[in-house]
C-alpha cells in the first residue's frame, strides 16, 4: 500500500497491535535492503508512519517510567537509542566503523551511528564539498591496511612508524655503549646519550577510484575488504616506493637519496662472497645486531643465491622454519622490488622513519561521475618518510646498476 504522507501511514497503522506494526516494519526494511527496484521514498514515508503509530500506542499502553524507557528501543532499526557513543578513540568504535561505511555507500545511519560519525566528522570538514561525504578511515581498517602491507614484506615491514604532527623536531637515540663493570665504592660517570633530531614534513598523497552505484547494495564487510585492498595496493605502495627512491621533491626522501654515499659506506658489488663481509665491516658499531640485507627479487636469485665461500659454504641460507625468506651472514633478508637491480642495502632499518601525520581520509563524490553512474572515492593521506641516522646504512652496488 502506498502512502502520500506520514499522516496517512500513521492513520492506517495506529489501530493495529504493536506486534503487527513491528512485523510490517521488518518487511519494509527487508524490501529496502534487498529490492533494487523498491520505491525507497514511499517506503520511508510508511516507516515513519509506523514509528509514530508505535510511539502513540506505547504512550497509551505503558504508564510507568520503566516501560516508557523501553521505548528507546527502535524495532525498525534494531538499535537502542540510549546506547552511548565512546568519548575517546571514537574512530576505533564499532558504531563509527558502521557509520563510515554506510556513509560511503550512501545508506541511512541509525541515531547512534550518526552521533558517532558527527564526533569525528568535524575533522573532515575541510575536505567536504556540496554533495560529497568525507570521513576519517576507521582505526580497524587503517590497521588492516598497514598489516596487509607488512605481511607482503618489503621495507615497510621493518622501518619505524610514527604518528606525529608535522614540523616538530623529534630526538632519536643512537646505539649506546654497553654497561661497564663497577669497582665497589668508585664513582660511575653518567653516559651522555647521543641523539639526532628529525623533523617530518607533511606531503599529501591522493588516490581516486570509482565504483558503480550498483555497489550501494554491497555489504559493509565486502566494501571494507575492497577498500583495504585498494588502499594497500595504491596509497601504501606509493609510500613503499618512496622509502627506497623518494627524491624529497614534494614527496618523502628515500634511503638511496637520503644518505650521502661514499667509499666509507659503499661496496662495489662484483658477485663475490667477500663483498658481503666487507659491507658488514663498514657498518658502524651498534647497528650490526639488528641489521638486515635488502634487495629485489631478481638480485637475490640471480646474483646472490648461488654465491659460496672458498670452502663451499653458501652465502644465502633459506629459512623456511621461521617462515622468513632467509639469511645472509646470519642477518635476515628483506625482498623489496622497489630496490634497483644490482643494488643491495645493509642497515638497521629502524633508523628510517615513516610518519602518517593525520588519519587517512576517504571522500565519496556522487557528482563528478554522475553521467556514468559511478561513485568516485578519494583517499587522502598526509605522510613523510626520511632517514633518521645515515650511518646506520651501507650499500652494495654493481657496476651495471642503472
Amino acid at each position: 500500500m502506498d502512502f502520500n504522507n506520514v499522516q496517512e501511514s500513521f492513520n492506517h497503522y495506529r489501530t493495529m497491535s504493536l506486534e503487527d506494526m513491528e512485523s510490517r516494519a521488518a518487511e519494509v526494511k527487508t524490501e529496502i535492503d534487498t529490492d533494487p527496484d523498491a520505491d525507497v521514498t514511499k517506503l520511508n514515508i510508511e516507516i515513519e508512519g509506523i514509528k509514530e503509530a508505535m510511539e502513540n500506542k506505547q504512550e497509551k499502553e505503558q504508564g510507568d517510567d520503566e516501560e516508557v524507557e523501553d521505548r528507546n528501543f527502535n524495532p525498525i532499526t534494531g538499535m537502542d537509542v540510549t546506547t552511548q557513543v565512546p568519548t575517546e578513540n571514537v574512530e576505533a568504535s564499532a558504531e563509527y566503523r558502521s557509520a563510515f561505511y554506510k556513509t560511503m555507500l550512501g545508506k541511512e545511519l541509525t541515531d547512534v551511528e550518526t552521533r558517532a560519525f558527527n564526533q569525528v566528522q568535524q575533522r573532515a570538514d575541510d575536505f567536504n564539498t556540496t554533495g560529497n561525504s568525507a570521513a576519517v578511515l576507521p582505526t580497524e581498517t587503517l590497521n588492516e591496511v598497514i598489516s596487509k602491507a607488512r605481511k607482503e614484506g618489503g621495507l615497510l615491514s621493518v622501518v619505524r612508524e610514527f604518528n606525529l604532527p608535522t614540523n616538530i623536531s623529534v630526538p632519536i637515540g643512537t646505539p649506546a655503549d654497553k654497561a661497564s663493570w663497577h669497582t665497589e665504592g668508585s664513582e660511575v660517570d653518567a653516559e651522555h646519550v647521543e641523539t639526532t633530531k628529525v623533523k617530518f614534513e607533511g606531503f599529501e598523497l591522493l588516490k581516486v577510484f570509482s565504483l558503480s552505484i550498483a555497489n550501494k547494495r554491497m555489504s559493509i564487510d565486502a566494501f571494507e575488504s575492497y577498500l583495504t585492498d585498494e588502499l594497500a595496493a595504491t596509497v601504501i605502495e606509493a609510500i613503499e616506493e618512496a622509502i627506497v627512491s623518494g627524491d624529497g621533491d614534494d614527496k618523502p626522501e628515500g634511503i638511496l637519496e637520503g644518505v650521502e654515499w661514499d667509499s666509507d659506506n659503499t661496496v662495489d658489488f662484483s658477485g663475490e662472497y667477500t663483498n658481503f663481509t666487507e659491507a658488514m665491516a663498514k657498518l658502524k658499531k651498534g647497528y650490526a645486531s639488528n641489521a638486515k640485507f635488502a634487495m629485489n627479487h631478481a638480485t637475490l636469485y640471480k646474483d646472490v643465491y648461488g654465491l659460496t665461500a672458498e670452502d663451499g659454504r653458501p652465502l644465502f641460507i633459506d629459512d623456511p622454519k621461521n617462515e622468513s625468506i632467509g639469511k645472509i651472514l646470519g642477518r635476515d633478508v628483506v625482498v623489496d622490488d622497489h630496490i634497483p637491480d644490482g643494488t643491495i642495502l645493509l642497515g638497521a632499518f629502524e633508523y628510517y622513519g615513516v610518519n602518517l601525520a593525520e588519519d587517512m581520509m576517504v571522500e565519496a563524490s556522487r557528482e563528478s561521475s554522475f553521467r556514468k553512474g559511478l561513485i568516485d572515492y578519494r583517499a587522502v593521506a598526509v605522510a613523510d618518510a626520511k632517514v633518521l641516522v645515515p650511518e646506520a646504512f651501507v650499500k652494495l652496488e654493481g657496476e651495471d646498476t642503472p
